[in-house]
């Protein structure tokens, strides 16, 4: 376990971490566990694989190429989730791929695009608000030494993430964010990771924070 201290920490609002698997899903799942943790009091999966569908028809764009974040905010503002049993997540798209006649409620959640890098995430998280950010990871990010990633690895914006920013933290005057992975509960501290300013920082592309 890693001596950082704990200024914020919002993983109680979330449930066990989830498993996008080998699909390009990280932002569907980013965004569907923000909205689940600002929905209500009582945590309950929402369907990713209903958000992911909706963004891929809105962005005009193949299943096996992921989405954006553009396409990810409408589709939960005007499309909405249902919960997950509506329509499971699925390991693998079929040929015939559309969500089920029935699925139940539907949730919808207005978001906003979030301007500045790690300090403004910070200032979010430390007042009560969890940040979907979208960044470039690099080798140690796969594999959090004690659930931290810091390193000094080059920045490469063509390998692309999307997580949430839910607890601030400090080490010796060192600033850290951990945040949820949708890797399952192996990567990290049960799924999720501290990591360093000096890492995060050049390699955020987007933040946003739902509604």
């Amino acid at each position: 376990m890693s001596s950082i201290t704990i200024v914020r920490d919002l993983r109680g609002q979330f449930g066990a971490a989830r498993e996008q698997g080998l699909r390009p899903t990280c932002l569907a799942f980013a965004a569907s566990d923000a909205h689940a943790a600002v929905r209500d009091s009582t945590w309950s999966d929402l369907s990713c694989e209903y958000l992911f569908y909706h963004a891929i028809q809105r962005q005009g764009a193949s299943h096996t190429a992921g989405t954006n974040i553009p396409s990810i905010r409408d589709a939960l503002d005007q499309d909405g989730q249902p919960l997950e049993a509506g329509w499971p997540y699925l390991q693998a798209v079929p040929k015939s791929w559309k969500p089920p006649a029935k699925v139940g409620a539907v949730f919808r959640r207005a978001s906003k695009t979030l301007a500045g890098k790690f300090g403004r995430a910070w200032q979010k998280v430390t007042a009560g608000a969890p940040v979907l950010v979208g960044m470039s990871i690099s080798n140690s990010f796969y594999a959090p030494k004690a659930g931290v990633v810091d390193s000094t690895e080059a920045v490469d914006i063509t390998r692309r993430h999307a997580v949430i920013a839910v607890a601030a933290g400090d080490q010796a005057g060192a600033r850290f964010l951990m945040v949820r992975n949708s890797w399952g509960a192996g990567w990290g501290l049960a799924g999720y990771a501290w990591i360093a300013e000096r890492y995060m920082n050049p390699r955020i592309m987007e933040m946003v924070t739902v509604n």
